[in-house]
């Protein structure tokens, strides 16, 4: 789920804004989804704090076909440091994803159930993200993307799968976005299962399997919270 850019200019204390794709418009997006235009934030070689739209699904700048990136739309943080399409983006081009929450889907014996995950008290969630810029090929427009990076489960979420984005802690925040930080030991262990215990987890509508519905109800509660 992503939030509004002002949201995000809030809470980061973001004084630029860039966006160079007339038909992204910065709204709140209750089901957003690989391939569309979504806010990031990454912080520039003077150290100020940047938002911009990017495309989901990371693009490596080598690709001959962006179509790539709907296969890259989350890396392993155990790999992210070695794999060829991310290896790049780690050393020096690390973003944070902003969220007001995520979905994740359980299975049970009826199927897969979706579950909306969100910090108790509203605020947004920060996901550890890679972003590439592809150069375009055979007259395609250049195009900037990222991905999610994921890590095993914490406590409440291996109740649904076993795994689940990095969330960073404000104090981790700084570092991971440094783009002259090169300590890659540094930036490996931050990439862990979130360890706080404020976060949320309720079942919603099966609505969210389709993209095509983004709307308000989404989050609403279709059954009691994961305890």
């Amino acid at each position: 789920m992503s939030p509004k850019d002002a949201d995000i200019e809030g809470q980061w204390h973001i004084g630029a804004r860039h966006n160079r794709y007339p038909d992204y418009s910065g709204i709140l997006r209750f089901n957003a989804a690989p391939t569309q235009l979504l806010p990031i934030v990454r912080q520039d070689h003077e150290g100020a704090l940047e938002l911009l739209p990017m495309r989901w699904g990371l693009i490596p700048s080598w690709a001959k076909d962006p179509s790539i990136g709907a296969k890259m739309i989350n890396a392993r943080g155990e790999t992210v440091a070695e794999k060829p399409a991310f290896r790049a983006a780690f050393k020096r081009r690390r973003c944070l994803v902003p969220m007001l929450g995520f979905y994740e889907w359980r299975k049970t014996p009826a199927g897969k159930v979706p579950h909306f995950i969100h910090y108790r008290s509203g605020d947004l969630l920060a996901a550890a993200g890679l972003f590439e810029y592809w150069p375009g090929a055979d007259g395609a427009d250049p195009i900037e993307s990222y991905t999610i990076i994921t890590t095993p489960a914490n406590e409440l979420m291996a109740k649904l799968h076993d795994r689940m984005p990095v969330l960073l802690a404000e104090k981790d925040q700084a570092a991971w976005l440094d783009p002259k930080n090169e300590r890659r030991e540094e930036l490996q262990a931050i990439l862990k299962p979130y360890a706080g215990e404020d976060l949320d987890a309720y079942p919603v509508s099966t609505r969210v399997n389709s993209p095509k519905n983004d709307d308000a109800d989404l989050l609403v509660p279709v059954g009691l919270p994961v305890t």
